[in-house]
């Protein structure tokens, strides 16, 4: 977490991103994208995510991507029993 991204929490509380979840990709990021990793547009962005935990800019885009749909898909699963 940096200083730089305090002014995102007003995000948070007007509900447009979340504390945790995929980081707003970059457009050059989304032109990567495969058709998967698409579904990842559809969920609401965090302010920090698994990657940014995990390494930060020492991850491959790719890893970056992987951990953030697999972040999306825990999610999933974990609302499954409430449904």
């Amino acid at each position: 977490f940096s200083i730089d991204e305090l002014p995102q929490l007003i995000n948070v509380l007007k509900g447009d991103m979340s504390l945790v979840g995929p980081r707003p990709p970059l457009p050059d990021e989304v032109a990567q994208y495969t058709l998967e990793d698409r579904k990842r547009l559809h969920v609401k962005p965090g302010i920090t995510c698994l990657w940014q935990i995990k390494g930060r800019s020492d991850i491959p885009f790719r890893q970056q991507v992987q951990l953030d749909m697999e972040y999306i898909s825990s999610q999933g699963m974990s609302l499954r029993p409430l449904i």
